[in-house]
């Protein structure tokens, strides 16, 4: 079974040597000592959601944390191309599933989208509490899958938000695929980027009432182009993962 992983500060563990003692204290250290109970012997990892992993062994717990002894010190390459879902806002939870299978699949960021179509409506304070629910569904998914990179959570974009993003990614060699069920090109054979550093492919998922024509006029003079899945239409909490999963297939990153 794999280690769990533990959070750390972004370039905090850039210096840490194999051979060293770490302590792992703060919030992340009281969960692995006192909620997890880890004990001398464990194996367990720590991430600074940049790429940067250490591999070690428990030695001792107190109050505040775990000492550990750090086996291996691992850098994990950023992917040549990010994969980055565009989730338009959705009732209930399914916007959250989406994002959360989404990073545990592999997505590098996530987009919320306030669609023609969605329901839900994003503004003031519940747009600062909905943004930091989904920052912490993508943190949680990002221990949970054992990853050591953190997914960005991007500000909700409008339509012409994120018809701007489009036009920004395609000019920079990326792509912009919209998931649409009466779209002719299939996901699996559609041309993907040449990996490059910065390149971005955004998959782009509508709310429950799907996308309006308006919205994909606007995304396809951007730039982006129109895909379907296959013979099913998914929900809007399961059509982004599953896309997502194609996509990390046919790059190689789950070879």
């Amino acid at each position: 079974m794999s280690a769990p992983v533990f959070f750390a500060e972004p370039g905090s563990l850039r210096d840490v040597a194999v051979g060293s003692t770490y302590r792992l204290d703060g919030a992340e250290g009281r969960h692995a000592g006192v909620v997890q109970r880890r004990g001398p012997g464990e194996r367990v990892d720590v991430v600074d959601g940049a790429g940067v992993r250490l591999r070690g062994v428990v030695l001792a717990v107190d109050a505040d944390g775990v000492h550990l002894e750090i086996r291996e010190h691992v850098v994990e390459p950023a992917p040549e191309v990010g994969l980055v879902l565009v989730q338009a806002l959705a009732k209930g939870d399914r916007d959250e599933l989406a994002i959360e299978a989404a990073t545990e699949v592999g997505a590098d960021e996530v987009l919320p989208w306030q669609a023609e179509r969605s329901i839900v409506i994003w503004r003031g304070d519940r747009a600062a509490k909905s943004r930091a629910r989904w920052v912490a569904t993508v943190r949680t998914a990002t221990k949970q899958s054992r990853r050591s990179r953190l997914p960005r959570v991007g500000i909700a974009v409008d339509g012409a938000g994120l018809s701007s993003r489009v036009a920004e990614v395609v000019a920079g060699g990326g792509a912009a695929l919209v998931l649409h069920e009466d779209a002719r090109e299939p996901l699996a054979t559609v041309e993907l980027p040449t990996p490059r550093p910065g390149a971005q492919i955004l998959v782009v998922v509508g709310p429950e009432g799907g996308i309006s024509e308006r919205e994909v006029g606007a995304l396809e003079g951007a730039g982006a182009q129109t895909v379907r899945l296959g013979p099913h239409v998914l929900r809007t909490s399961t059509a982004g993962p599953v896309a997502l999963a194609l996509l990390a297939q046919r790059l190689g990153y789950w070879g």
